[in-house]
C-alpha cells in the first residue's frame, strides 16, 4: 500500500514550475457546473480529469495550505487498487502543500465541496512519474475516488510561518476588528507540553487590539478574524514575547505557544475627526444603512460626563427633553457635531472627546457640574432619529435654486460675524446646488447672478483665511464669465499681491480701472502696489549695493600688504576673492518674476 508520507519531494511536479502560477480552478470558472456522472478536463494544462459521481453542499472549496480529510481509493486505470482509507474505515487528514500529496490531488480536491465525491484521472506527471510506487508501475496514469469530507482553513498571518491560525470554527460575517477597536475574546495558551501558562475567565476578557494583550501574535491574529470565529494558533517564538522582552514568568523565550483562540465580540471604534481626538466606540449598531447627514435636523439623548465618571449633563434620560440641532451649524460642541454625521438612527455610541473639540481652554458650569480647561470629555449617546437634507439630485430646478439662496444668505450672515471658514462651506454648497450639470434654462439669467456672487463672496472668504490661491481661483470663475468685474479683478489683484505676483496684479488693476476709473478701493490697492514695488526695488539695490562693497574691502591696504609679503599666498587670496564675487552674483541674480517686474 502506497503511503503518501513517504513519497519523495521529487515524485512532484517543483512547485516553482511555471505551469503552477496558473490560479487553480481558473480553466473551469467560466464552465458550467459539472453533473452527476459528467466527465471533464478541469486543467488543460496539467491534463488533469474530473468526474463527479455525487454532489456536495454549499459552494466553498478548500485552498492550498488548508487541512483536509478525505477518504480516498487509489486505482489503475484497469481498476487494481493500490491505495484505500477504505480497508481501516478511517478517512486520510493532511494539507495541502506540495508534499504531502501527488499533485493531481492537490490539484483536484481543491476544486471540491464538502460532501463532495469525485473520480480524478491524472497522467503519469501529476502521480507517481518516471519512479512509480509500491502497487504503481512507472510512467502509469492513474485514479483516484475522492470522497471530501470536511476541511479546516489554514492561514499563515505573517507569511512568515510565525503565527499558523487554524479556523476551527467560522465566523460571523462582522469583522474583521481594527487596531482601534475594543475585542472580547476567550483563550487557553498552552505550551508544547500542553502546561497552559494563560487563560481568560469564562466570560472573556476585553481589551482594545492596538493595546495588545498576552504577546505579540494575539492582536496580530485577532485582526484576521470574524465575530465568533474560533481558531487555534500555533505561534512561533518570535512571536510569543515581545521585541527585547526577557523570559515571562510561565514560559522562557524559546517558547511555542498553542492558544485556542475565540473572538466572542468587539465594538467598532470609529475615528471621527482623523486625528485621534474625537473618537466614537459603537455599543449599539443602529438601523438601515443612512447615516445623518450635514445641514440635517437630528435628535438625540445623552449623558455627558467628565473622564472621571463626573456628569455635568443630560438630555432625553430622566424625564428631560431630548436635544434637538442641526448638524454643521456649531449649535453644539464640534465633537458631538462631526460625531453625530456618522450615525445611523437608534445607534448607541460612546463618544471620548478632547478639548479641541469640546470646550477648549475656559471653564465652563453646565447643569450638573462645572468643566475645568483643557478637559476630555465622554458622551454616552443615541441617535433617537434625523431627517437628512435634501442631496441635490433630490431637488427639481426651482428647489435647488431657493435652497442655493439659502445657502448664500447663511454664508453671509456668518460673513458678517467672522466666521470665514463656515461662511465659504455655504458658499460651496450653494455652487453645488447650482453645478453645471443642470440647464436651468427657465432661469438660467437668475442662477448666472447667483453663481457669481456665490464666487466673489467665497473669494472674500479665502482672502480672509490667507487661502490667496483659492481666491485667484473663485476670482477666476467670475471672469470667465464676466471679464470686466471689477470686484473680481480687485479681489485677484489683492491675491496676487500677496504672493508676490506682482505683474499679475498690476495688469489686474489696470484692467479694474479701465472699467470703473473712480473706485477709490481699486486706486488705493494702486497705491500699495506701487509702494511695494518701490520696496522692491530698493531691496534688490541693497544687494547690489552689498555686493560691489565686498569687492571694495577685498582690495584694502591690509590686501595690499599681503600682495607685497607673499606672491603665492597673494594668488590664493585672489582665487578666493573671485570665488566669493560669483557666488554673490549668481545669488543676487534677478528672477524671471523680477524681470518683468522692473520691466513694467
Amino acid at each position: 500500500m502506497v503511503e503518501f508520507s513517504k513519497l519523495n519531494a521529487a515524485d512532484f511536479i517543483d512547485e516553482d514550475d511555471d505551469e503552477l502560477d496558473e490560479e487553480p480552478g481558473e480553466v473551469i470558472e467560466s464552465a458550467p457546473p459539472l453533473q452527476v456522472g459528467q466527465e471533464r478536463e478541469i486543467n488543460s494544462s496539467l491534463g488533469l480529469k474530473k468526474k463527479l459521481l455525487k454532489n456536495g453542499v454549499g459552494w466553498e472549496t478548500p485552498e492550498f495550505g488548508d487541512e483536509v480529510t478525505v477518504h480516498y481509493v487509489g486505482k489503475l486505470l484497469d481498476d487494481t487498487v493500490f491505495v484505500s482509507t477504505r480497508d481501516a474505515s478511517k478517512p486520510s487528514t493532511f494539507n495541502l502543500v506540495q508534499g504531502q500529496v501527488v499533485s493531481g490531488l492537490l490539484h483536484g480536491i481543491i476544486t471540491m465541496r464538502k460532501g463532495e465525491t469525485a473520480l480524478f484521472t491524472m497522467p503519469p506527471e501529476l502521480g507517481y512519474g518516471e519512479a512509480g510506487a509500491e502497487g504503481v508501475p512507472p510512467n502509469s496514469s492513474i485514479q483516484f475516488e475522492v470522497e471530501f469530507i470536511s476541511w479546516i482553513s489554514v492561514v499563515d498571518v505573517c507569511k512568515d510561518g510565525g503565527i499558523i491560525k487554524r479556523v476551527m470554527e467560522k465566523g460571523e460575517m462582522m469583522g474583521p476588528p481594527g487596531d482601534l477597536d475594543e475585542v472580547r475574546v476567550k483563550y487557553t495558551a498552552m505550551m508544547d507540553d500542553g502546561v497552559i501558562v494563560a487563560k481568560t475567565p469564562e466570560v472573556g476578557l476585553e481589551f482594545y487590539v492596538k493595546d495588545g494583550h498576552l504577546c505579540p501574535a494575539l492582536p496580530k491574529a485577532i485582526k484576521t478574524m470574524k465575530k465568533g470565529e474560533k481558531v487555534n494558533l500555533v505561534v512561533q517564538p518570535q512571536y510569543a514575547l515581545g521585541d527585547g522582552e526577557k523570559d515571562s514568568d510561565t514560559y522562557p523565550r524559546s517558547s511555542v505557544l498553542r492558544i485556542d483562540l475565540e473572538l466572542v465580540s468587539f465594538k467598532p471604534v470609529v475615528d471621527v475627526t482623523g486625528d485621534s481626538k474625537v473618537l466614537k466606540k459603537i455599543l449599539k449598531e443602529g438601523e438601515g444603512s443612512l447615516t445623518a447627514n450635514e445641514g440635517a435636523s437630528v435628535t438625540v439623548r445623552y449623558t455627558a460626563m467628565l473622564e472621571d465618571g463626573t456628569v455635568f449633563e443630560r438630555k432625553g434620560l430622566d424625564g428631560l427633553d431630548p436635544m434637538e440641532f442641526v448638524t454643521d451649524e456649531e449649535q453644539v460642541i464640534a465633537g458631538l457635531d462631526r460625531a453625530a454625521m456618522t450615525m445611523k438612527k437608534r445607534e448607541l455610541g460612546l463618544l471620548t472627546i478632547k478639548s479641541e473639540y469640546g470646550f477648549g481652554d475656559t471653564e465652563v458650569k453646565q447643569d450638573l457640574a462645572i468643566i475645568p480647561p483643557q478637559s476630555t470629555i465622554i458622551y454616552e449617546v443615541e441617535m433617537l432619529d434625523f431627517t437628512r437634507e435634501k442631496a441635490p439630485w433630490e431637488m427639481n430646478d426651482r428647489e435647488r435654486i431657493e435652497a442655493a439662496n439659502k445657502k448664500k444668505e447663511e454664508g453671509n450672515l456668518l460673513f458678517k460675524g467672522g466666521k470665514y471658514q463656515r461662511a465659504g462651506k455655504k458658499y460651496d454648497k450653494a455652487l453645488d446646488l447650482l453645478s453645471g450639470d443642470v440647464s436651468f434654462d427657465d432661469d438660467l439669467e437668475l442662477v448666472q447672478s447667483l453663481r457669481v456672487m456665490c464666487w466673489l463672496n467665497g473669494a472674500a472668504c479665502c482672502l480672509k483665511l490667507n487661502d490667496f490661491h483659492g481666491a485667484v481661483k473663485h476670482c477666476s470663475m467670475v471672469l470667465d464669465v464676466e471679464f470686466s468685474n471689477v470686484k473680481a479683478l480687485y479681489r485677484r489683484a489683492q491675491a496676487y499681491m500677496e504672493t508676490a505676483d506682482l505683474h499679475l496684479a498690476e495688469l489686474d488693476i489696470k484692467k479694474a480701472l479701465e472699467t470703473d476709473p473712480e473706485n477709490r478701493e481699486v486706486k488705493l490697492l494702486h497705491k500699495n502696489l506701487q509702494k511695494f514695488r518701490a520696496e522692491s526695488d530698493k531691496s534688490d539695490a541693497q544687494i547690489y549695493t552689498t555686493m560691489f562693497s565686498r569687492m571694495t574691502n577685498d582690495k584694502s591696504p591690509t590686501t595690499k600688504r599681503l600682495k607685497t609679503d607673499n606672491v603665492e599666498k597673494n594668488k590664493a587670496m585672489e582665487e578666493v576673492i573671485a570665488m566669493e564675487l560669483e557666488k554673490t552674483a549668481v545669488s543676487s541674480q534677478p528672477t524671471d518674476e523680477e524681470m518683468v517686474v522692473d520691466s513694467c
